[in-house]
């Protein structure tokens, strides 16, 4: 699944302990990692995966591919946001 959606969040809850890392950042969970649930069900959490769609760069930080901290222009992401919304939806007429 894509970076942050709550994979890691999900399998600790189902748990119901802190077996996997999470945080508010991409790139908490680094590697491969299977969980025990029970005897008869084994969880992995893995990093998430964002593909290649052909967008421009600036579109990365939208699908949560890249950390906000690590943005060298943080403009081009929000006019990307920008672009995609209405007048009304940013409080235009």
């Amino acid at each position: 699944g894509y970076p942050n959606v709550g994979k890691s969040s999900l399998i600790n809850s189902l748990k119901r302990s802190r077996v996997c890392g999470v945080g508010a950042t991409p790139g908490v969970t680094r590697c491969l990692q299977t969980v025990q649930l029970d005897r008869h069900i084994q969880l992995l959490d893995c990093p998430g995966v964002v593909l290649d769609s052909g967008d421009p760069p600036a579109a990365a930080p939208l699908r949560g591919a890249l950390a906000p901290q690590r943005l060298r222009d943080p403009l081009s992401p929000a006019v990307a946001i920008l672009r995609r919304c209405t007048p009304q939806q940013v409080g235009g007429p």
